[in-house]
């Protein structure tokens, strides 16, 4: 059962940052390439008559998380505490910047929830990207200290628990280190291109927006940065975690999640040559999937690495909730994933093609 729940909550937070990461990245290119009143109208539209629909899945997937892994749970949510605050001030920013700026028609109002909208999409992709960098740099679970003079082990939380400040040194090879290092840093600003990029592709499919030609130029130098710094990772990632890609070496049948993620960062080069728009945003889409689930994959069965020697990783058999609380959310997991489905079939539906014409509701 843990290894069911795992694939549940992983598919849900999956396709959360497949459908919202394009929202986050249509705020970046809102921010820096909507230049006429005209495009930052339908831009927003683009992400605005979706973003609340597409939050559904990160509220699902935290109550998979909570109801499953309530160890994990609170390991992280106390651990990460200064991050997930300013994760959620983010989000309220970015909401209410599309909600509030066609309410006055006034110029400086606009502009001022238009770089709410915009700031806060750009620093969200940021950070959930510093967030899966921390996941597979791993945390000082227990938050094993050093006595300089022996070099003691001092365990101040129990063994599951810590708490990161948001930096210490930027160094992540150092054993206690803080949510934002070189590393994690640079796993953020891969997810910022990745959700840019996906971002300009969901513009290009769903508005006639003045910019859509510039936008598939753009998605060309996005993509070759983006290649750039993947590879910049992968080689880093071994320096911090030796063992990070033993999992591939050992099951050759994960290697599928990083070909999906490759194939998709290669096709992306051919977006101009493509007909239809569709498919450039199935292709970010592969992106996202491929590189999450490689992630993950690179880790199974843990969770959270530790990074001392005295407290093992988080695991999904460590963190789970009991046989009976796994089995007596059964039938009701699948009913909220089904009702979940439904309603995201039939929001899509009723927005189907191009959101130009579209009354967003102010």
């Amino acid at each position: 059962m843990e290894l069911f729940w795992y694939l549940v909550t992983a598919f849900l937070l999956i396709v959360f940052f497949v459908l919202d990461g394009y929202d986050f990245g249509v705020g970046i290119i809102h921010l820096f390439y909507a230049k006429s009143e005209s495009d930052r109208k339908v831009v927003a539209k683009a992400a605005g008559l979706f973003w609340d629909s597409n939050e559904v899945w990160l509220v699902a997937a935290g109550g998979m998380l909570f109801m499953a892994f309530p160890t994990f749970y609170a390991s992280v949510f106390s651990g990460f505490y200064l991050p997930l605050i300013i994760v959620l001030w983010l989000i309220v920013f970015r909401a209410i910047g599309l909600e509030f700026r066609g309410l006055i028609s006034f110029q400086m109002w606009k502009d001022f929830w238009d770089k709410s909208f915009g700031i806060s999409s750009l620093l969200l992709a940021l950070f959930f990207g510093i967030a899966l960098g921390n996941i597979v740099r791993g945390v000082d679970l227990g938050s094993v200290g050093h006595i300089a003079n022996g070099q003691t082990p001092v365990i101040v939380h129990e063994a599951h628990f810590f708490f990161l400040p948001l930096w210490t040194n930027f160094d992540a090879l150092n054993p206690s280190p803080g949510v934002i290092d070189w590393f994690t840093i640079l796993i953020g600003l891969i997810a910022v291109v990745t959700l840019a990029t996906h971002g300009a592709n969901w513009i290009v499919l769903k508005t006639e927006a003045s910019i859509n030609a510039d936008l598939k130029k753009l998605v060309f130098k996005l993509n070759s940065l983006h290649l750039l710094l993947s590879i910049l990772a992968l080689g880093l990632w071994q320096l911090i975690r030796p063992d990070a890609l033993t999992q591939f070496l050992d099951h050759p049948l994960y290697l599928v999640f990083p070909m999906i993620y490759f194939v998709g960062l290669f096709a992306l080069f051919f977006t101009k040559k493509m007909k239809s728009d569709l498919t450039p945003f199935l292709f970010s889409s592969a992106v996202i999937v491929g590189g999450i689930s490689a992630s993950l994959a690179a880790l199974f069965p843990v969770i959270l690495p530790s990074t001392n020697a005295i407290n093992p990783a988080l695991t999904i058999y460590n963190t789970s909730a009991g046989p009976y609380a796994l089995e007596a959310a059964l039938p009701w997991g699948i009913f909220g994933l089904v009702l979940t489905l439904v309603y995201f079939f039939i929001q899509r539906r009723l927005t189907r093609g191009k959101v130009d014409g579209r009354d967003y509701g102010h």
